[in-house]
């Protein structure tokens, strides 16, 4: 992983990770349901997923013929804005995926 990111993202009042300027724009830009494509030079398999009022979102990406995943959600609250939630990993591990993902069947 690059590691540009890690470390640097926000946090709202309760502690839970903001996006970095630029995070929100390339992980709605993702293509919904399954895409494949590079990132550092490993090719993945993504699914992204939206809730159907639009606020909860959902990504799940596994390398493919390796051990890598990336899982997290994210919220869009109207107060709050964007909340981040890696699921079991660093935020600036999700951070760089998304940042750095390039699908390739698009």
């Amino acid at each position: 992983m690059s590691g540009t990111s890690a470390g640097n993202e926000g946090r709202t009042e309760d502690g839970a990770p903001q996006p970095p300027p630029g995070f929100l724009r390339r992980f709605l830009a993702l293509p919904r349901g399954y895409s494949s494509g590079l990132y550092e030079g490993r090719r993945y398999g993504v699914t992204r997923r939206s809730s159907s009022n639009g606020r909860r979102h959902w990504l799940y990406a596994e390398e493919l013929g390796g051990r890598d995943r990336i899982s997290l959600n994210l919220y869009l609250l109207e107060r709050s804005g964007a909340r981040l939630k890696p699921c079991e990993m660093p935020a600036g591990k999700v951070v760089d995926f998304v940042l750095g993902y390039a699908p390739s069947d698009v």
